[in-house]
């Protein structure tokens, strides 16, 4: 058989299939109309002990309009991207028109948000996106937060209104490919030069990276042997970074490698209220706070989802929900996160009144991410086939708080933060290392 070069072979192949086989894909409703995808997003039924009654009227109006504009705006789109492991750009505006980046910064085009405020609206981004929500928090509770915690006047008012409005993009580079948990151990090293510094060095696992404007990165001066931290534009000569791939979490967040070499920073974007680790520890303490609140979100968007899919979904000629053994998991789910919400909102009580200690935001984030894994668990087991399918959200939620449960600190990290605190004892570094390798 003789193909000629103005037909195309794969037409051939394809016209010659049955029909059935040229049809294009089908939507998970269309698929499977027994129950409703998460791309119409449920109505909120999980915060049954009403967390509203705890939050101002400023904080529960700012808590339905993130909520609106991610169950309309973020829902329908968020499988796709987060399938393809690509951000969806053309949600910025959307996001920066909610008012919520720059968080607790108050001045400077920010809007100056209670920290329970703040963590409350996070939270509401994370139910729909945990994507999203880490996207904000890298930008918000750590790029800028640096900034304004730590830098000049000068820096503030030329990097903040932009950061605010999402006109410009952030990222936060402390973790290397070799210092992770032992973050302070970072070897990028900042030597001064005439007029500025120059930087050397890889960082990994940046998030928002691979399309920030301005990139804060930690280095240590080679003059004094402590942390420092630089404002860094992305167009720098010797600025490279390449994005992580294959990731099974967070696929619509853009993780980054960056590679530093003899990257010159003028002396203007010096952090100079960076000059150690402990420094770094003050934008730490907050954003763990906020960290708590992802899984808080990401669990009420679970059990929301479970709680109509149960009542949906019909076997042996009832729904799911009529099954004992479904009903107790669900309510289990529900416990869960009303547990979960308390220790959260009180963590936010406790550092707006100046309590909170490193030892409690420690403890937060990591009992409250163990209780959503399990809480994801329970709802995978629900959803049963259908769980595993990202139509329906709880198995990407379920792949999402696997990094949420390792970054900010692992559970293991914190738990041993929390630990040195009601001790006394550290134990972070092994004692008896060398007397082993001698072994």
């Amino acid at each position: 058989m003789t193909i000629h070069s103005s037909t195309n072979s794969d037409d051939l192949v394809k016209n010659a299939l049955p029909s059935y086989f040229n049809l294009p894909p089908l939507d998970a409703s269309v698929a499977f109309p027994q129950a409703t995808p998460a791309s119409k997003f449920p109505p909120c039924a999980s915060d049954y002990y009403q967390l509203d009654d705890l939050l101002r009227p400023e904080e529960q109006a700012l808590r339905m309009k993130v909520r609106e504009c991610m169950e309309k705006e973020i829902a329908p789109v968020m499988t796709e991207y987060w399938e393809k492991a690509k951000f969806p750009f053309h949600v910025i505006p959307k996001l920066g028109a909610l008012h919520i980046t720059g968080g607790t910064i108050k001045g400077y085009g920010c809007p100056g948000l209670s920290l329970t405020g703040s963590a409350v609206a996070i939270a509401e981004v994370a139910r729909v996106d945990a994507s999203c929500s880490t996207f904000i928090l890298v930008h918000s509770s750590l790029a800028m937060l640096t900034i304004a915690l730590c830098g000049s006047e000068a820096q503030k008012q030329k990097y903040l209104p932009s950061l605010a409005q999402l006109n410009t993009i952030a990222c936060w580079a402390l973790t290397e490919p070799d210092y992770g948990s032992d973050a302070s151990a970072l070897k990028t090293i900042a030597t001064k030069v005439e007029g500025g510094w120059i930087l050397e060095g890889q960082k990994r696992w940046i998030g928002n990276s691979t399309f920030a404007d301005l990139l804060v990165i930690f280095a240590r001066n080679t003059t004094t042997n402590q942390i420092n931290g630089f404002i860094v534009k992305k167009d720098s000569p010797g600025l490279t970074v390449t994005k992580i791939e294959n990731k099974i979490g967070l696929r619509i967040v853009q993780n980054g490698d960056i590679l530093l070499r003899k990257v010159f920073v003028p002396d203007e974007d010096r952090i100079q209220g960076v000059n150690s680790f402990q420094d770094t520890n003050k934008v730490l303490a907050v954003s763990r706070v906020m960290v708590a609140w992802q899984p808080i979100g990401i669990s009420m968007g679970i059990y929301d989802m479970c709680h109509r899919y149960l009542k949906e979904r019909k076997q042996f000629g009832a729904p799911l929900a009529a099954f004992q053994i479904n009903q107790q998991k669900l309510v289990q789910m529900l416990g869960n996160i009303q547990a979960m919400i308390l220790v959260g909102w009180r963590l936010c009580k406790l550092y707006e009144n100046g309590k909170m200690t490193p030892g409690q935001a420690s403890l937060g984030k990591s009992w409250i991410t163990l209780r959503a894994r399990e809480t994801a668990a329970l709802g995978r087991e629900l959803l049963g086939g259908n769980g595993i399918l990202a139509d329906f959200l709880v198995a990407k939620a379920f792949c999402d708080l696997e990094p949420i449960y390792t970054y900010e600190g692992t559970y293991d990290i914190n738990s041993l933060v929390t630990g040195r605190e009601v001790t006394g004892i550290a134990s972070f570094k092994p004692v008896a290392v060398k007397a082993i390798s001698r072994m």
